[in-house]
């Protein structure tokens, strides 16, 4: 490529001038006996365009750096490339007055150094959880509404799962059980056996990774023969404190396999001062607890439910699930869960309720969890394969969106494909 580089710069001294060097400015300092006695010979400028080739190192001078010192204070400025010419605007472009503006915020978009020396928002595998659903089966199952998501059996492809995701970086992940129908009763027992799957589960992955960090889920459903959070009567009400009563011995059961935070997500009153007084008495003071705190009763959550075969049998669960509506309800959950002694506030679906998440984060000094759920997921694999959208890209800005609008950590069935994204892995 054809470049400009001054061959002989030459400048003229006068007798009574003094040049300063100093850092990286030549500082000039005139003295004189006589006003307007100094006089600057014309300098001589000349310019030859030469190739130059960027690929291969500068070539040196052989000079000391008290030699190129002496040369600069001589008047021997070095070679360098002149100033590039000022690109011209396709024809057409009207010529106009530049714009009197003070701020121009343009300027610190202008190249991606500069985008990324001031981008305010940043994304880390270590902001990942990543959720995993298992069943007792020895083959991993594939799940038609969430391509690229599988049951995976818990032996097996589960420890080879996290293994992949440990490796990028990712070292959190909550688990879901897909709980054999036989199992399955009003009261939802199997919740809190401690040979069942999840613990038996987390006990395997204790052994093998010890510093995973294991999140696990605090709810009826999956145990469930009805399909709701809690049990119920036999009118159709969901039953508050007798749920709750249910839901603590699951989280003593949870944490006394090994688990690190448990998530109440049926969204009972009171669960959470509940759970936090159980795990306390049985000496599980260490124990987290992540409140699904603004679980909306949203239509984003089809294909997690065919994931666990869970939908319920009859009804809807918008007794217990937020109105999708409400903005200031969040508030009300926010308030209660906290004063409870919830040590992760999580916002569910995360996407559409990116104002929630926001809420959740100007209100509360906790840490705020955002959950993208299986419909979000869902739809950008769809979108993707369907080539309407660009699949990695929209993933990545989805994740960034939610760091943004509040989220410390992300539930997200992205988190391994993501990871490997931001490591620089092909896909």
């Amino acid at each position: 490529m054809a470049s400009m580089t001054i061959n002989s710069v030459n400048f003229g001294t006068a007798k009574g001038v003094k040049f300063e060097y100093l850092g990286l400015k030549v500082h000039q300092n005139v003295t004189c006996v006589k006003p307007h006695s100094v006089k600057f010979a014309p300098r001589t400028l000349t310019v030859n365009a030469v190739e130059a080739h960027g690929d291969g190192p500068v070539k040196k001078m052989g000079k000391s750096d008290e030699g190129c010192e002496a040369a600069v204070v001589a008047g021997n400025v070095p070679e360098a490339p002149p100033v590039p010419p000022k690109p011209s605007a396709p024809a057409g472009t009207p010529l106009v007055i530049p714009l009197r503006l003070s701020k121009r915020p343009r300027r610190n978009r202008r190249s991606p150094v500069l985008r990324a020396a001031f981008q305010e928002t940043s994304i880390s595998p270590a902001n990942l959880v990543y959720p995993l659903f298992i069943h007792e089966g020895e083959e991993d199952t594939p799940i038609g509404a969430m391509p690229g998501c599988y049951r995976l059996g818990w032996r097996h492809g589960l420890v080879e799962e996290v293994a992949k995701a440990r490796d990028v970086g990712v070292n959190s992940i909550v688990l879901f059980p897909k709980v054999p129908d036989a199992l399955k009763t009003s009261t939802g027992d199997e919740a809190y056996n401690d040979n069942g799957l999840v613990p038996r589960t987390i006990r395997l992955l204790k052994d093998k990774y010890p510093d995973l960090v294991i999140y696990t889920d605090v709810a009826l459903d999956p145990y469930s023969s009805d399909g709701h959070d809690g049990i119920v009567r036999e009118d159709g009400v969901i039953m508050n404190d007798e749920t709750v009563h249910q839901l603590c011995k699951q989280a003593v059961s949870q944490a006394r396999a090994g688990a690190d935070v448990v998530s109440p997500s049926d969204m009972m009153d009171g669960r959470i001062g509940a759970i936090r007084a159980a795990l306390d008495a049985e000496g599980f003071q260490h124990v987290s607890i992540m409140s699904y705190t603004a679980k909306y009763a949203s239509s984003f959550y089809g294909p997690f439910r065919e994931a666990l075969d869970s939908n319920p049998r009859f009804g809807d669960k918008k007794t217990y699930q937020m109105n999708p509506a409400n903005y200031r309800e969040a508030l009300i959950e926010t308030h209660e869960d906290e004063a409870e002694g919830a040590d992760i506030l999580l916002v569910k679906p995360g996407l559409p309720y990116l104002d929630i998440i926001r809420l959740l984060r100007d209100n509360s000094s906790l840490p705020i969890a955002a959950y993208q759920v299986s419909g979000e997921y869902s739809m950008i694999k769809a979108g993707g394969v369907l080539k309407m959208i660009d699949e990695e890209r929209v993933m990545m800005e989805s994740l960034m969106c939610l760091r943004r609008a509040g989220a410390d950590i992300i539930l997200t069935y992205f988190a391994l494909q993501a990871a490997r994204c931001m490591c620089g892995e092909k896909r």
